[in-house]
């Protein structure tokens, strides 16, 4: 029975009216509540939407076609969407979706004849330490493999919020101790607590100030200085300005925003607050991926207790500061996470990355200075204001000064968020989540966009300096155990195809790069590989590098070449190159 016959849904026209006003920055959003309750973006609708928001047809098109969580074909009552990235494939993901799809009677992923379930193989669900995951509607589900003998879909279970561990537990010590949806438990282990200083108790540039003497680093992977992106905001000319924070966080094998997020919304709110007040900001943009519907769910209520209890909203706290946040929600694009595509995205278009410069601190969201920040960093930021840059530097190394958080999946026994301080030992990292399930092969650091470290390099410090002095990235901070008995050349091929399906296609380097490079990871599983293979392989990587556009390209090789530097053996069939 179609679902039209069941539930009547509102009109588009109802559905637009608060919408309308935005215009083209509202598209996003509007695509994705149509969606929602007309079960498909049809011609008709989407003729609706192009009136309303006053946006070409062609360039609704562009945008449904770029997003993989918007269908303009009509999908199942239940969507079923099995996680296939790298750590979930190898906890059995891609034998999960054929086990299901025969269930259905399906020979592949697509809709069961009776319409009542769609279903999808996904890139990365974030839900890496609960490999192998799914996304049933908008319920994560985890250790789905437990399932998979019958109908595990109709009665989900869902994934609880994640193991955290480690210490200090500065930016985690919260999540999974309260309610997230209670501020009075927030503030009662003291929330909100650096926001009050701030405003009562200080002056904005102050607020910068803290920040840089601190010596805080960006946690999304680039590790730009934080409070220098802040003031670069606050000095940029024009009067109106933005922060943004990116919960887009699609990296395979990071999870800690996800936490943070579910955990302990009222933190990220406070961070955005704050960061908001440093640069003479009256508007925040929550930018959170569209595979995360628990977290924005947690995250509306939060912002509505928030506006409720004066800590969002015209005169905050009685100050003349007055700062609002809204929720965006993603529609599925690994690329988003790139600070000018998700600016991109917020304006309603396809999220395609921006040449720079300019810079996000002088022309970002609207044109307009834009001081863009992760979640852990905006939580870092607002832990800095409430304790002090001396306790933050107290622990950590000079360079790399603080906490970080590290997400731990693969073949280790309890995987999880662990934070610790900057310049803890890889080997102790491994240790506090259980140590690994069998004899180590290598570790995946910095996730998809990152490289290989051997099991004799375990004592390296887990800090920006030395890792880089090992030709290592830090980046996000993941950490992906594989054990001996692991295909690696499987895993290669998993961080290929990756790549190639995330690519936006914008420009020819990434574009045909990410394909190519595919291809002869195919051929190298496969034992096919020749040394002109490899030799292109090593020439495609080479290029990606050096002219793709943003840093999907430049780092869609990494991870590969890294493991033909360490295992060249494993590209040529036990023949030397």
């Amino acid at each position: 029975m179609p679902r039209s016959a069941i539930i009547q849904p509102p009109t588009v026209s109802s559905l637009l009216q608060r919408h309308q006003a935005n215009g083209r920055s509202a598209l996003l959003p509007a695509l994705l509540e149509v969606q929602a309750h007309h079960g498909h973006l049809s011609e008709g609708l989407v003729e609706e939407v192009g009136r309303a928001l006053r946006v070409p047809l062609a360039e609704i098109h562009g945008v449904i076609e770029f997003y993989s969580l918007l269908y303009s074909q009509p999908f199942g009552e239940t969507f079923v969407r099995i996680c296939t990235g790298p750590v979930c494939a190898q906890a059995g993901g891609r034998d999960l979706v054929a086990t299901t799809a025969r269930t259905l009677g399906l020979t592949s992923v697509g809709t069961a004849v009776d319409g009542s379930v769609t279903l999808e193989a996904a890139p990365c669900l974030g839900l890496c330490d609960h490999a192998p995951a799914a996304l049933v509607g908008e319920t994560p589900v985890g250790a789905v493999g437990q399932f998979d003998a019958g109908h595990w879909w109709t009665a989900p279970r869902a994934a609880p919020l994640g193991r955290t561990g480690g210490e200090p537990r500065w930016l985690t010590g919260r999540c999974g101790e309260v309610d997230p949806t209670s501020l009075e438990d927030y503030r009662a282990l003291g929330g909100y607590a650096g926001l009050e200083r701030a405003l009562w108790g200080g002056k904005p540039e102050q607020v910068v100030q803290e920040v840089k003497t601190a010596g805080l680093l960006g946690r999304g992977g680039a590790a730009f200085p934080t409070g220098s992106k802040l003031e670069m905001t606050a000095q940029a000319p024009g009067e109106e300005r933005f922060i943004v924070c990116n919960g887009d966080e699609s990296e395979p094998g990071t999870f800690k925003d996800r936490i943070l997020l579910e955990g302990d919304p009222f933190f990220v709110l406070e961070g955005m607050t704050l960061a908001g007040y440093a640069v003479g900001a009256s508007k925040g943009m929550l930018y959170v991926r569209g595979e995360y519907p628990r977290a924005q769910a947690i995250l509306r209520h939060a912002i509505g207790e928030a506006r409720r209890c004066g800590y969002l909203g015209p005169g905050i706290l009685g100050s003349g500061f007055s700062f609002d946040i809204e929720l965006r929600s993603g529609a599925g694009a690994y690329i988003c996470g790139e600070e000018t595509a998700l600016f991109e995205s917020i304006e309603g278009k396809r999220g395609l990355p921006r040449l720079k410069p300019p810079f996000p601190t002088t022309h970002g969201l609207y044109g307009k200075p834009t001081a863009i920040n992760n979640v852990e960093t905006l939580c870092s930021l607002a832990w800095i204001v409430t304790h002090g840059a001396d306790a933050y530097r107290s622990v950590g190394t000079s360079e790399s000064p603080g906490s970080k958080i590290f997400c731990l999946s693969g073949d280790i026994a309890f995987p999880g968020a662990y934070e610790v301080p900057y310049g803890t030992p890889l080997r102790h990292l491994l240790d506090l989540a259980g140590g690994v399930t069998g004899k180590l092969q290598a570790v995946l650091l910095g996730g998809a966009a990152g490289a290989f470290a051997r099991p004799d390099q375990l004592d390296l410090p887990m800090s920006f300096e030395a890792l880089r002095a090992a030709g290592l990235p830090l980046g996000s901070g993941v950490v992906v155990a594989l054990r001996a008995e692991r295909d690696l050349k499987m895993t290669l091929v998993d961080l290929a195809e990756f790549f190639a399906h995330e690519s936006c296609g914008k420009c020819f380097p990434c574009q045909l790069g990410t394909q190519r490079q595919l291809e002869i990871m195919r051929k190298v599983a496969a034992g096919s590989a020749t040394r002109g293979d490899i030799s292109a392989l090593q020439d495609v990587g080479f290029a990606m590098t050096q002219a793709s556009l943003c840093g999907l390209g430049m780092t869609a090789a990494s991870a590969i070449q890294s493991a033909l530097d360490n295992w060249p053996e494993l590209f040529s069939g036990g023949r030397a190159l």
